[in-house]
């Protein structure tokens, strides 16, 4: 039996902090306002797992009025919610993302995104996707004022093929 569940996350631009995507740190860049690293993408990957699994979503199991998710590194986040679906019987079989923004440019940095979150949810890289796309200059994020993100995650009944 497989399961799939999406994910979305949206965070706008605060200067003084510093930009993680996918795991990864984005070295002087403008920052995204959140209760932990901010980190959009994975926000949005810990939606799409925990979801296909049945198993609410981020603020459910993270709330960001607790203290001890003040400045948390996301991909830990992303560990946890994979071993909470991995409880229920289920393991990842694959994710697709798509990073939506302005700024910065992700390509080069996208084989790292990958990687960092692949290690994160224990499967193959070749599991994980990662797209970049930007609004054409329409709306919020069109106007650079912050990154949205979307994941699609398929999860297996039992042992996946891919893990790693």
């Amino acid at each position: 039996m497989t399961r799939i569940g999406i994910g979305y996350d949206i965070h706008r631009f605060e200067a003084g902090r510093r930009l993680v995507l996918g795991g990864v740190e984005f070295e002087g860049e403008t920052g995204l306002v959140g209760h932990s690293d901010a980190d959009v993408l994975v926000h949005a990957v810990i939606d799409a797992v925990l979801g296909a699994a049945a198993l609410g979503d981020m603020g459910l199991h993270f709330p960001p009025d607790n203290p001890a998710y003040a400045g948390a590194d996301s991909i830990e986040l992303l560990r946890h919610a994979t071993s909470l679906v991995r409880d229920t019987g289920y393991e990842v079989e694959s994710v697709d993302s798509t990073v939506i923004a302005e700024r910065p440019r992700l390509s080069e940095h996208i084989p790292a995104m990958r990687a960092r979150m692949a290690a994160a949810l224990g499967v193959d890289t070749g599991r994980v996707n990662v797209k970049a796309k930007t609004s054409e200059g329409i709306g919020a994020v069109g106007r650079g004022e912050g990154i949205a993100a979307l994941a699609v995650a398929l999860l297996a009944e039992g042992e996946a093929g891919g893990r790693t």
